[in-house]
């Protein structure tokens, strides 16, 4: 995952015993004391949010994003005539700081809503108490498989299992590869998320996996992983890598002169860092953008996202552009509000939202009474070539099968 800038293997080992541990982090059954959020006629708007600003994995870049979109709207002059007042929580990669966090800002600060948030942590931690809450999230970076499965939360990136899907279904139906592999490293509650999106490949294209092998630690060596895929005759393989995990990845490969072999990642390496830190070493190398591409630079689609993350000094990043579009779709349903703006507003507004499209992305945002929202489901595939990002699909992969 991306947030700060490169993350030493072993950080990822002690971020891996804290996802763990999150599974096990209990909720208390009892609801939360009654909060009718903040908003209504105090000529402030308070919006909060719950990301890993600090720790072991940091994604700053979906709250800096979001902020920059409040600050703008304040700047014109709020709505209609209310500030918004973003209060962005750090969970610190922890599961009892997560659950304080959340607490925090809507118990105690009476935020309206949660939007883009971004964490490891704050779906599986806190999805129960934001149900009991009557708060909607909208999620700038949804990780968790809770995060895609609950319907107080709707994140506006597809997320590392469909995103798995869309590359198995690339992999076979596109680029045509009959021996199609795939090594995971699985985090907390993962497996079952990356297991339904293999069945549904499955199930839509009659094909299986030559290779399923989801023993890769953070901190693996990759070498005995790389040499397996090429011993079993791999065509295609798909890694689930954070950047750090990707870049070591394919220095093996460089390493060990490995070729003809595709090398599918998530969108989680799909950074400046990682195109400079491989340079011809990556040469081979797609991932799945969730987003227009960030990397062009001439998209008309990027134009407004892009000048005001340059103008507010926060970084071009696939992150930056989900606290961006969660933020933006929040300002549209606040336009929408007639009379007080309240977290019971808020929340009516999101249950009775339509569809939202994009440029940005190939298909709409939703919200609505869903009892859980995945409506990002579709792709552009980057390739790397000579240290650069290059896109391979000017048109969006839409994933034609269902997960779950």
């Amino acid at each position: 995952m991306r947030g700060s800038p490169m993350i030493p293997k072993r950080a990822f080992a002690v971020l891996f015993a804290a996802v763990l541990a999150a599974g096990g982090c209990g909720l208390s059954d009892e609801p939360p004391a009654a909060s009718p959020g903040g908003g209504g006629g105090t000529g402030t708007i308070k919006v909060g949010g719950v990301s890993s600003l600090s720790g072991a994995v940091t994604f700053p870049d979906s709250s800096a994003a979001a902020k920059a979109v409040f600050d703008r709207v304040n700047e014109q002059g709020g709505i209609n005539g209310q500030k918004i007042e973003y209060v962005s929580a750090d969970d610190k990669g922890d599961p009892a700081a997560a659950a304080q966090a959340a607490r925090d800002v809507v118990t105690n600060q009476g935020v309206v809503a949660l939007v883009g948030s971004a964490s490891l942590l704050d779906c599986a931690v806190n999805a129960p108490f934001y149900q009991q809450s009557a708060i909607v999230s909208i999620q700038g970076t949804g990780v968790d498989p809770t995060c895609f499965e609950s319907p107080a939360i709707s994140p506006v990136n597809t997320g590392p299992y469909l995103n798995m899907a869309i590359n198995l279904y690339y992999a076979s139906e596109v680029l045509k590869r009959d021996k199609v592999c795939m090594f995971l490293a699985i985090l907390g509650n993962t497996n079952d998320a990356y297991g339904g999106a293999v069945t549904s490949w499955t199930k839509l294209t009659g094909k299986k996996l030559t290779l399923d092998d989801r023993t890769v630690k953070p901190d693996s060596d990759p070498t005995p992983f790389v040499l397996r895929a090429r011993k079993e005759g791999c065509q295609a393989v798909l890694y689930n890598g954070t950047e750090p995990m990707a870049i070591s990845w394919m220095k093996v490969v460089k390493q060990q002169n490995i070729t003809g072999i595709d090398w599918l990642m998530t969108t989680a390496p799909y950074t400046d860092a990682v195109a400079k830190a491989l340079g011809a070493d990556g040469d081979g190398m797609y991932a799945n953008a969730e987003f227009e591409p960030f990397t062009e630079a001439e998209s008309p689609a990027l134009a407004d996202w892009r000048e005001l993350m340059t103008a507010k000094n926060v970084p071009l990043t696939s992150f930056g552009q989900g606290g961006y579009l969660a933020a933006t779709y929040f300002v549209d349903a606040l336009k929408s509000i007639k009379g007080p703006i309240t977290r019971q507003s808020v929340a009516a507004a999101f249950k009775a939202l339509k569809p939202i499209q994009t440029q940005m992305t190939g298909t709409p945002y939703e919200f609505g009474e869903a009892a859980k929202h995945l409506s990002n489901r579709a792709g552009k595939i980057v390739r790397l070539k000579g240290g650069k990002w290059q896109v391979v699909t000017s048109e969006w992969v839409k994933y034609p099968g269902t997960l779950g």
